[in-house]
């Protein structure tokens, strides 16, 4: 059974044992969380969510990802900006959905 989840302003579809990364979430390793915004579990899918349905995880690690660089110029007018990003992520195990 696999079902859909909004964390993070982000959708992922994810099933029993499956490791995603998702934007950070509060919490050491080893700590589990409840994500309550399911849009759809198996064949049901919600009108946006569904209510009763949990998916349950457990933290792996908190990590940051990759830079990102954002690099602006306007051509003839001596303008460039350089800036860097690094996005806070959290990489969790599906432990259990609960319809």
């Amino acid at each position: 059974m696999f079902a859909v989840i909004r964390t993070g302003g982000k959708q992922y579809k994810v099933a029993k044992d499956d490791v995603i990364e998702v934007e950070k979430l509060a919490g050491e390793p080893g700590a589990k969380v409840e994500i309550g915004d399911v849009l759809m579990a198996g064949g049901k899918v919600g009108s946006p969510l569904l209510s009763g349905v949990k998916v349950l995880a457990e933290i792996v690690k908190q990590f940051r990802d990759d830079k990102v660089i954002i690099f602006k110029k306007r051509r003839r007018h001596n303008y460039r900006r350089k800036k860097g990003h690094r996005q806070y992520l959290t990489q969790i195990k599906i432990t259990d959905i609960k319809a």
